[in-house]
């Protein structure tokens, strides 16, 4: 059997946030998980799955005891906002609604999307959805990761690759990838690529650097979020 963990997991609470950072009652607890969950959901589909894309990367929660704080992560910070900031007021609006409480918005720019994991994996599907070639593509975006200033990165697709009788898995790795260094900043996301000769799964790793050389101007320094040296060096 395989002894994977996943890349995020690993570093909660050491070198990564929460991406949900509140305090609740027990009683209480359930209910604002699923909230978030809900609040998430809706996001995606309304930014990321219809046109024009809005090429969200991540969401984080923040909650007080009055207000509900949502950090949009986005490379289109334009169409997040909308004309005159309308497209935010509504979100605002249909959030207050769907949760009954005060919602604030804020939107944080992602400078370079070829160093972000979601937005690597969501751009290789989207490509094998319009019926491109699987290996050039993921060469494509291995070699786009590198230039762009990463340290290493591994692009892994499986499934009926080019409409193949038997799902296989195709992996281009360029690089180094620390994978259990707690101090190596490695972004990792997966996506779904919906193909009409079935479900094709695209994994992405990005090694950025160690944290405590150079933290991610992306990397939030609440909850947990801050660099700290582990061990001997």
């Amino acid at each position: 059997m395989g002894q994977k963990t996943h890349p995020f997991g690993l570093r909660l609470g050491i070198t990564e946030p929460h991406k949900s950072r509140w305090y609740a009652p027990k009683a209480l607890y359930g209910e604002l998980l699923v909230e978030d969950q809900k609040i998430r959901a809706w996001l995606d589909k309304r930014l990321n799955r219809r046109p024009p894309n809005a090429a969200v990367s991540d969401i984080h929660i923040e909650r007080t005891r009055e207000e509900l704080k949502i950090i949009i992560k986005t490379a289109r910070p334009g169409l997040v906002i909308g004309p005159k900031g309308a497209e935010v007021e509504r979100m605002t609006e249909e959030l207050q609604y769907m949760t009954g409480r005060k919602v604030a918005i804020s939107i944080i720019e992602i400078k370079n999307a070829d160093l972000d994991a979601k937005l690597v994996a969501e751009s290789v599907a989207e490509q094998l959805v319009k019926r491109a070639s699987f290996r050039r593509v993921v060469n494509m975006k291995t070699e786009a990761a590198m230039t762009a200033g990463a340290k290493g990165a591994k692009v892994r697709v499986s499934g009926r690759l080019g409409g193949a009788e038997i799902a296989r898995v195709l992996e281009v790795k360029k690089g180094s990838l620390p994978l259990s260094t707690l101090q190596a900043n490695i972004d990792y996301n997966t996506a779904e690529a919906i193909t009409t000769y079935g479900v094709i799964g695209v994994k992405v790793w990005i090694f950025k650097g160690m944290y405590d050389s150079a933290v991610d101007e992306n990397t939030s320094s609440a909850a947990g979020g801050r660099a700290r040296a582990r061990g001997r060096k």
